[in-house]
């Protein structure tokens, strides 16, 4: 039987399989054959393969190897069919032998880890942005189109379009499958942080929809990011990326009540905060702020452990909060950037200063369709007892909000201010 151990329901296995090898498997093939359309082919023919042999034959000791030998034969087979096919490839094939060097052989050189090489050919700068994070999801994450397309609200045949397009220039432009050499990755590596972060944020804080979170994104972000960690862990912004995701995602159970409503950080139970997720986003920060200049990942992630260090909003080292703002601003001037330092420095310094610095941002395009600009506003307006100003601010976030927990929450604020006279007390100093 294969060598096979203890049966398992294969269905299961094959899904466990899928999603831990499929990265791997296509990795592996797109070096071997530089093709990636050929490559996710074969590989979901060989999936198809064990689905029907598995059943009769039990699960292979080492299913990845077996999808891989599969995976070969069936290319092998493509190609002897296809000769004008086999000749195009054999010239590819020609040039990544020049550009990339064989891999050792070694334990597991019968299913190479080549998943870097694919992560900066989908993230290579020749490919617009929305198309290398559609082509990531698709061969990393092993998300099927439909569901890309779901995680960015678009439809199929919009999200399915951008894939081809984007193997299309991988193939045209002939992007090498490799990884860019040492003078090269400083300035390669943010472009692929750049195509994970989008992910995990959409997940952490979806853009639409009935939740306020889409766990299965933010979780795929993190499995990306951990592989990633593995390859390059010496890398310090991709250890600050990883512990920044981690540490936001450790609060995903205290964020919305058993009703699905939007709970505020000051109201969490941090009793339900992941705490093993904490400690090892804690300790990746170290790794992220020590040996040179801190990252901008690395920064967002040391702000994130504030928070989560915190036994409450009252007492956040908020003073420590702005410094680190501070230094973020200046490794990335943003008005977004700007607006998160503002609500910090109203916890700081009261709501008059952090309204002053949201005021000074009014004119940023960049945060006219943002709901948190507005809403950000509302707060320090309605905790300054401005309660006729506050309600138009939250009337203008509820015109750009999403999702519907959040939605909720604002009208629950704006019926709080419309209901408060002129003479009334503020709310929260």
């Amino acid at each position: 039987m294969d060598g096979q151990g203890a049966a398992v329901p294969v269905d299961a296995a094959v899904e466990s399989v899928f999603r831990e090898e499929r990265g791997r498997l296509l990795a592996a093939l797109v070096h071997r054959y530089g093709d990636l359309d050929l490559a996710e082919e074969v590989t979901s023919e060989a999936v198809e393969a064990a689905l029907v042999h598995w059943p009769v034959h039990g699960v292979p000791t080492r299913p990845g190897a077996w999808l891989l030998t599969t995976a070969r034969r069936k290319a092998v087979d493509r190609l002897r069919r296809d000769q004008t096919y086999a000749a195009r490839l054999a010239v590819l094939q020609v040039e990544l032998e020049r550009s990339e060097p064989a891999p050792p052989a070694g334990a597991d050189s019968d299913l190479p880890d080549e998943r870097l090489q694919l992560f900066f050919t989908c993230a290579h700068p020749a490919l617009a942005p929305d198309d290398r994070v559609a082509l990531t999801l698709r061969c990393l994450a092993g998300l099927t189109t439909p569901e890309v397309a779901r995680a960015f609200l678009v439809p199929t045949a919009t999200m399915a379009q951008r894939i081809v397009r984007a193997k299309k220039k991988i193939r045209e432009a002939r992007i090498p499958f490799r990884v860019p050499g040492a003078d090269e990755l400083p300035g390669r590596l943010p472009g692929v942080l750049q195509v994970v972060y989008p992910v995990f944020t959409e997940g952490y804080a979806a853009s639409s929809g009935p939740d306020l979170q889409r766990l299965d994104l933010a979780e795929e972000a993190i499995r990306l990011a951990r592989i990633l960690h593995r390859l390059l862990p010496t890398e310090r912004e991709v250890a600050g990326l990883l512990a920044l995701m981690l540490l936001v995602h450790a609060r995903r159970d205290a964020r919305t009540d058993p009703a699905g409503e939007l709970v505020l950080l000051d109201d969490q139970d941090r009793g339900r905060w992941d705490r093993a997720m904490i400690d090892e986003g804690s300790a990746l920060v170290l790794v992220a702020l020590t040996g040179g200049p801190p990252g901008p990942y690395g920064v967002q992630a040391a702000i994130a452990a504030l928070h989560d260090e915190a036994t409450g909003l009252a007492g956040t080292d908020w003073p420590q909060v702005v410094a680190l703002y501070d230094v973020l601003l200046a490794l990335t001037p943003s008005p977004v950037v700007a607006l998160n330092r503002a609500v910090a420095v109203a916890m700081r310094d009261g709501p008059q200063a952090g309204l002053a610095l949201l005021d000074d941002l009014a004119g940023e395009p960049r945060l006219r369709g943002h709901h948190p600009y507005p809403a950000a506003r509302a707060d320090l307006l309605r905790r300054l007892g401005r309660f006729p100003e506050a309600a138009a601010a939250y009337r203008q976030a509820l015109d750009l909000v999403g999702t519907a927990p959040e939605r909720a929450h604002l009208r629950r604020r704006l019926d709080e201010v419309e209901a408060a006279g002129p003479d009334d007390r503020p709310l929260s100093t």
